[in-house]
């Protein structure tokens, strides 16, 4: 192999791959170095040699490098050629050479004459950071890799890989020949080998030899590193890189993603049988014999395997997922050989015997009889969710297991001869709630402390947003339940009738109240957060599927168990009912369980209305997210959103007529908000997920107490499904009309004229709510709905934004609309006024100007002198109308 071998440079010089030799050489001198300097006594100083930088050919004409050596304060000279060296060399001067291009035949001289040299990005950088030029006994064209250990396996052409390590030393990487712990990356042009194995155990991160190419591709970028994540990446090492795949025992579906999943990952698959294959995935629970003998080169292997594979991000060792057929003892291991970390098999038997071990101690010293399935009575109500015949039963001991999970029963006192049914009920609810507290356990160990780990084998699966997101309260929870169900076994052990079992819910009660609220109410939340990082990160998704895989977990998917703390308290609250029901009158019991019951019963209710609390600021928060500019004080904790109205704006307020305007109606307030005429990119939130660009743009939020009648304009030929709202601004002296058409059908406008008056009734505190709806014709309010939809208007519209946005873009002085037509209105009287007097020739030029102006308006200047009497029209049709509803 070409890794022991000794390496030939282009200059005809050998060195060896291993730069620890040239490492410990400046190790040597340095500490000779430090000797020397350390000798107080010597008489005679050695002489100070000062730093020169010789810029050859073409580094000499960039004005950049000269810059940069003055700012670092080190004198140079400018070189055409390597015979012009023998002039420029002295001994007062360590010189070092700047070379443009490491390829070219100077480059070559210079480095057979064991002259320093170093490329232009090395002087920029230390300029920028205000650092010395470094010393290196290499040539040194940039910093890219530096602090990064490299080594090498799977090369078999000899200059491929001198060519690799050049390139690797010219950036400041360092080459190890053999595989330790102190190496950052390995370079692979294999997935197999020893060295391979020890990187996928390790977590070392194994890259293509493309990464080294690509990473001097961009050596004159000025603070880029080739170990940078986002970059990296792109030449990291697929899992199924040289391997061609077929699969066995799949359902159609499952091969189909699982064909998908191994192109994503490198890999290539081929029908099951082909004598290219190199991988045969089958599933173990269904395949029991192969319906071939495969070769001696296929590796036959578990799905486990497969995903383990693509969780680690590098292809896992075959040896301990080989598959074996179904008389073997092999397969009938109930224990994962995989880790996050480095496989252990050995750890993971020892977890395996202490857990079996657990288990027969808590079966001999337990007083209860195999359980039963439950009863009928319980499978129709609201907490029959909760299937306990489906889960596991066993307790969990992987990892650091808490002890409530391992601790054993007591067996102080004997089970009595006789059940009474009030023990037997009580039996069950210690059953569920031990079998509620083992999956609590499955959850937390096979689930969050793996995601949670550090120095996971290939990075983080997930980020900790995500996993907080996904799990939230689930381990506070689990304590609450834990102290719960360890009451209820010393209860169950030392039996008696008399015994208090709803004080120990009372008990806890308030500890209920604290956990549950935070995880039943953001469940929705984690169920999507876990649906979308499957679908987006595919080591999620293998994670996922070895570890429902595994007997923990009962067939059941992660989703499937984080539901059950939804469904257990309506579940213990059916128990204890059955058990006040078996409880005698004169037990004093009865009536602690009523209110154990009682107190159940308040934590759910206190659920269920954080619950809606919680989606209300949801929704409200979607709001101002989906409006730009929306004000702040929108969010309130009394504030809730009540509906969502989709119009058209038919006059001129709140916005121009014919644009597509949102009514938020919310509990006291209602936010008008008109549709964007250009979008904005997507908003990235500091956990890294992105939002939607706001879709609208705010106009005003208008406090109910403002809206003094809601007009239900009648329907007309052309008028349809039109309304508008009367409204006193404070600010204004006089009631300003606001028109809409309803585009969406969904609701009618009467209920939503009903709903809107209702609140607005209970904000300024009227019993009257219908007083505030008028029924008004279309043509007292000079209202209509024609041509909303046609194109014609629609063109007509954007010609109007178009004139407004020249008019501005014109307008130097910014003058508004009404100050300008006051002017012009002013100006005709005066002129009226004079008698017979014909206009100077500045006043024709002002007119002229204003003229212009007007006419960039979209406003024809003749029709100025008919404004006055329009909105004296318009006003007067107004107030008389308002007078009449008021």
């Amino acid at each position: 192999m070409a890794e022991n071998s000794v390496l030939t440079s282009t200059t005809g010089r050998t060195s060896l791959a291993d730069s620890s030799i040239f490492d410990s050489k400046v190790t040597e001198i340095s500490k000779e170095n430090l000797l020397i300097e350390s000798t107080s006594y010597v008489e005679e100083e050695m002489p100070q040699i000062e730093t020169r930088v010789i810029l050859v050919q073409e580094a000499g004409k960039q004005e950049e490098l000269i810059k940069a050596l003055k700012d670092i304060k080190v004198g140079f000279v400018k070189m055409e050629s390597v015979e012009e060296f023998e002039g420029l060399d002295s001994p007062e001067f360590e010189n070092v050479f700047v070379v443009m291009d490491f390829q070219d035949s100077v480059f070559n001289d210079l480095y057979k004459a064991d002259c320093r040299v170093i490329g232009p990005p090395i002087v920029l950088n230390c300029s920028q950071k205000g650092e010395p030029l470094p010393f290196s006994c290499r040539p040194l064209y940039c910093t890219s890799m530096m602090n990064l250990v490299l080594c090498f396996t799977g090369f078999r052409k000899k200059e491929e890989l001198v060519r690799l390590v050049t390139l690797v030393h010219h950036m400041g990487g360092v080459i190890r020949k053999d595989f330790n712990s102190k190496v950052t990356h390995l370079v692979a042009n294999c997935t197999q080998g020893e060295k391979f194995r020890v990187a996928v155990s390790l977590g070392t991160p194994i890259m293509k030899p493309e990464w080294i190419y690509k990473a001097w591709e961009r050596r004159n970028e000025q603070d880029f590193c080739a170990a940078v994540d986002d970059f990296r990446n792109e030449f990291k090492v697929p899992p199924f890189q040289d391997c061609i795949l077929s699969f066995l025992g799949f359902s159609d579906e499952e091969k189909t993603n699982m064909e998908e999943m191994t192109e994503m990952q490198g890999g290539k698959y081929l029908p099951l049988g082909d004598e290219r294959c190199t991988h045969l995935v089958v599933e173990e629970n269904i395949v029991k014999d192969l319906p071939f003998e495969p070769s001696k080169k296929l590796y036959v292997v578990k799905q486990e395997w497969f995903w383990g594979s693509i969780q680690m991000d590098a292809r896992a060792g075959e040896t301990m997922y080989l598959y074996e057929k179904a008389n073997t003892p092999e397969l009938k291991k109930s224990v994962s050989m995989l880790s996050l970390n480095t496989p252990n098999s050995n750890r993971k038997r020892r977890r395996l015997k202490e857990t079996l071990a657990q288990l027969s101690r808590e079966t001999d010293v337990s007083p209860f009889p195999p359980r039963k399935r439950p009863s009928a009575e319980h499978s129709l109500s609201i907490g029959s969710l909760l299937d306990i015949s489906n889960t596991p039963e066993s307790s969990i001991n992987y990892g650091d297991t808490p002890k409530s999970c391992t601790k054993s029963s007591k067996n102080s006192t004997p089970v009595p001869s006789k059940q009474s049914a009030r023990w037997q009920v009580a039996k069950e609810l210690y059953q569920t709630e031990s079998n509620y507290v083992n999956i609590l356990a499955t959850i937390i160990q096979l689930f969050q402390v793996p995601l949670e780990e550090e120095g996971q084998c290939g990075g983080r699966i997930l980020a900790p947003e995500e996993i907080k997101t996904i799990f939230g309260s689930i381990p506070d929870i689990f304590d609450v339940h834990t102290k719960i169900k360890d009451d209820l076994e010393d209860l169950i052990v030392n039996w008696d009738e008399s015994k208090s079992i709803g004080d120990i819910f009372l008990k806890y009660s308030k500890d209920l109240v604290k956990t549950y609220p935070p995880f039943v109410n953001f469940f929705e939340m984690s169920k999507e957060t876990i649906i979308k990082c499957e679908k987006q990160k595919p080591r999620f998704h293998a994670f996922l599927k070895i570890n429902q895989a595994k007997p923990e977990c009962g067939r059941q998917s992660l989703v499937e168990l984080l539901i059950r703390p939804v469904q257990r308290l309506p579940s213990v609250a059916l128990l204890l009912n059955d058990l006040k029901k078996h409880t005698a009158d004169e037990n004093p019991d009865k009536s602690t369980l009523e209110k154990a019951i009682g107190s159940l019963k308040e934590v759910m209710m206190h659920i269920n209305e954080d619950k809606r609390k919680t989606e209300a600021q949801k929704q409200i928060f979607d709001v101002v997210y989906e409006v730009d500019g929306c004000p702040a004080n929108l969010l309130s904790s009394h504030r809730s959103l009540i509906q969502r109205v989709e119009t058209i704006s038919l006059g001129e307020h709140p916005c121009d007529r014919g644009e597509q305007v949102t009514l938020f109606l919310f509990n006291d307030c209602l936010e008008i908000a008109r549709k964007r005429h250009k979008v904005i990119g997507t908003f990235r939130s500091p956990h890294g997920q992105t939002r939607p660009p706001a879709s609208l743009k705010h106009i005003h939020l208008m406090p109910l107490s403002q809206i003094k009648k809601v007009l239900d304009i009648r329907e007309t030929e052309d008028c349809h499904n039109a309304f508008a709202l009367l409204v006193r601004p404070p600010t204004e002296q006089a009631n300003v009309l606001l028109s809409f058409q309803m585009t969406s059908d969904e609701l009618p406008k009467e209920n939503w004229l009903k709903m809107l008056c209702r609140h607005v009734a209970n904000t300024i505190c009227k019993a009257d709510a219908e007083n505030l709806i008028y029924t008004a014709d279309p043509e007292s309010f000079e209202v209509n709905t024609k041509d909303m939809d046609s194109t014609l208007s629609r063109a007509s519209r954007a010609i109007k934004k178009t004139s407004k946005k020249v008019t501005r873009a014109f307008s130097f002085s910014k003058t508004p609309k009404r100050a300008l037509r006051r002017a012009l209105m002013t100006s005709h009287g005066s002129h009226g006024s004079v008698e017979g007097r014909s206009p100077s020739s500045n006043d024709k030029h002002i007119m002229s100007r204003l003229s212009s102006t007007s006419s960039l308006a979209g406003i024809p200047s003749p029709s100025l002198v008919s404004l006055p009497s329009f909105f004296e029209r318009r006003s007067h049709t107004l107030s008389r109308s308002t007078t009449h509803l008021i």
